[in-house]
């Protein structure tokens, strides 16, 4: 019997990679704000609406129908992302062409929002299956890809849009992501029952720590890890948002930058925000999972209560772009963490619960970084609340550290006792 070829897993990555830039695209929503506002005849926070439903289905998507995609498989799920994401880009362009804003609500929130769930969490549990020795930087890669997307494809679709026009452009990006994702799709698969890559083979010398438990998403809800990463998440998610959705009125306030000094700014937040995915999530490999996330909070504590005092411009760009690497890095770090916690048995549908705390922290930052600093006028103040949300979050990672170490050491009690009874 002739046995399969095993497939590179460096192009796994890339295909997912792949996946993860189309789908990434979402983070460009801004560029196209103003020219779709126009063509609706309505303000601009009418618009974003589209944005804020698709993030929101992002979450639901990706936490009901995780178990879906660890069922039917990444080749099937990436598939069902690409069509739906495509699909929701496509029937965008024909709002548009209607002018029917509750048809874009639907194409760009709905269907285009369960795309991007099933295209975020389709590649990233296989990812950590092919690299047991370096989930990290495996995960760090394909979520990088999420961060960097809007750099790539802003500047597409402002050109698209100054071309072809509105509803154009988003036929034309429709196909774009949908090829893009179906391609990626055909290769990506999961590796064989029971790989390992080469040298860390029975024998070979190098050996892979042990996940604290190989459990079903009804058995990690039951436990205290699962929450605390759950908090962990939707606090470094709704302070890292809020910061991100008032960054360019803040450069003005702090820095007196113009508008335009100020959108450079935030383009070079999307930078650190991708660079940030790469660099905390291969270093978890070395620091620990726990770790990192102590590191995320304890700095951030610092910086949030600092920002509204540092008057030096470049230490005020330091401290913000530090702030928004630990934002994309808590993104990347999460997959290979959620593995170590609970295996990878059922990751996908483990991944996509603890990504309601994206859904939800999407509304709920903005929102009260929005309400603070219109009803107290300061920035320091505002800030102040985020500072005492990094707090909790710090003692609950601390928690987490104690509750993981402890896992770890009645295990190797009970495997030392094992051996012993042998």
């Amino acid at each position: 019997m002739k046995t399969q070829k095993l497939k590179n897993r460096w192009l796994i990555a890339a295909s997912a990679v792949g996946i993860h830039i189309s789908i990434g695209s979402v983070y460009a929503y801004s560029v196209m704000t103003n020219p779709v506002k126009d063509i609706f005849d309505v303000d601009g926070s009418v618009i974003k609406w589209a944005f804020k439903i698709a993030i929101l289905l992002l979450g639901l998507s990706a936490a009901f129908l995780g178990r879906w995609v660890e069922k039917v498989g990444p080749k099937v799920s990436g598939t069902a992302a690409g069509l739906f994401y495509g699909v929701g880009i496509l029937g965008s362009g024909l709002a548009v062409q209607l002018e029917s804003l509750w048809l874009f609500y639907l194409c760009y929130g709905v269907i285009g929002g369960i795309g991007l769930g099933l295209g975020y969490i389709t590649p990233v549990s296989t990812l950590v299956k092919w690299f047991p020795d370096r989930r990290g930087l495996a995960t760090g890669m394909a979520i990088m890809g999420f961060g960097f997307a809007a750099l790539i494809f802003g500047p597409v679709m402002q050109s698209l849009f100054n071309y072809v026009g509105v509803s154009n452009a988003f036929y034309i990006l429709g196909l774009i992501y949908m090829i893009l994702i179906l391609s990626s799709a055909r290769y990506i698969e999961r590796p064989p029952e029971g790989y390992l890559p080469e040298g860390f083979k029975p024998g070979e010398g190098k050996t892979i720590k042990k996940d604290l438990a190989n459990i079903s998403a009804n058995e990690a809800l039951k436990t205290n890890r699962f929450y605390y990463i759950w908090i962990m998440m939707f606090i470094n998610i709704a302070c890292g948002i809020a910061i991100i959705s008032a960054a360019s009125p803040m450069m003005q306030e702090k820095l007196n930058y113009t508008p335009m000094e100020a959108a450079a700014v935030v383009g070079l937040i999307g930078v650190f925000n991708g660079l940030g995915r790469i660099l905390w999530s291969s270093l978890s490999d070395y620091l620990g999972r726990a770790n990192t996330y102590i590191i995320f909070f304890g700095f951030q504590i610092l910086a949030f209560f600092l920002l509204p005092k540092i008057g030096v411009e470049i230490v005020f760009l330091v401290v913000l772009f530090t702030v928004i690497t630990m934002y994309g890095g808590g993104f990347a770090t999460l997959p290979a963490f959620l593995g170590d916690l609970f295996g990878t048995k059922q990751l996908g549908a483990i991944h996509g619960m603890v990504l309601t705390a994206w859904a939800l922290a999407g509304v709920v930052g903005p929102t009260v970084y929005d309400m603070v600093k219109k009803a107290t006028g300061s920035l320091d103040t505002t800030l102040m609340v985020f500072v005492g949300l990094f707090v909790v979050a710090l003692v609950v990672s601390l928690f987490m550290k104690r509750t993981v170490d402890k896992a770890h050491q009645d295990k190797d009690k009970r495997l030392h006792k094992k051996l012993k009874l042998a």
